[in-house]
């Protein structure tokens, strides 16, 4: 429709952390982006080959607060995220279908093994980028309350069912952000910064915003 139209071009005339995960909301909810969740829900319930060591802390399903507490945090950035970020910037930028291309389900569930026993992990050796990029999001799609937590949600929701002009929204957004939790805010900032970076490598990539609001938006949005 016209008003979608109006709304990317907007969003591109932005791109800042507010614009990128305006975004990344308004096409959550897009049919493209259900059927990546439902993807992801697959990974999400492999089973692993072996027992997990109950003696280390678990990386994944586990909230960025407890992540932090536990020294799995490094500046508010969970470490198993800035690895396969760098990884990622080092590597994937020019892949064709990052993000939209799945990995190998066998090798995304030996690298989160890997991770949750406490494993030193070297992508470059023991992933590809690909697999890699599954994992990302995987992570985030078992974050325990999501980037965006629950209890903001409906603000969300309503912040864009309001009528009120772009520049308004933007200013509402802005403030909008400025109640998430700290880890989770820093996490988004950091999330938005490197999917911009991969947006401009859309002609090698093709994953330009939209693509990856679509790919991203259920997983900030549980």
């Amino acid at each position: 429709s016209f008003s979608f139209i109006l709304i990317i071009c907007y969003l591109h005339s932005f791109p800042d952390i507010h614009s990128s995960f305006s975004f990344f909301f308004f096409l959550s909810q897009s049919k493209s982006a259900v059927r990546l969740k439902e993807d992801m829900k697959k990974i999400a319930s492999l089973p692993l080959n072996k027992q997990r060591d109950t003696t280390r802390p678990k990386v994944f399903g586990v909230s960025l607060l407890e992540l932090q507490q536990q020294g799995l945090s490094k500046n508010g950035i969970p470490i198993v995220v800035r690895n396969i970020v760098e990884y990622l910037t080092q590597h994937g930028m020019a892949q064709e279908g990052l993000f939209r291309v799945n990995g190998s389900m066998k090798m995304v569930e030996q690298l989160r093994l890997q991770y949750e026993r406490g494993e030193e992990v070297e992508l470059v050796k023991d992933g590809d980028v690909y697999s890699a990029a599954s994992l990302l999001k995987l992570f985030l799609r078992e974050l325990p309350d999501g980037i965006i937590s629950s209890a903001l949600q409906p603000k969300f929701i309503q912040l864009y069912q309001d009528a009120r002009n772009d520049i308004q929204k933007e200013s509402n957004l802005k403030e909008l952000l400025k109640e998430l939790p700290e880890a989770h805010y820093c996490l988004l900032k950091y999330l938005c910064q490197f999917l911009i970076k991969v947006a401009e490598h859309h002609v090698e990539n093709r994953m330009n915003l939209c693509n990856l609001a679509t790919v991203f938006g259920p997983n900030c949005f549980q």
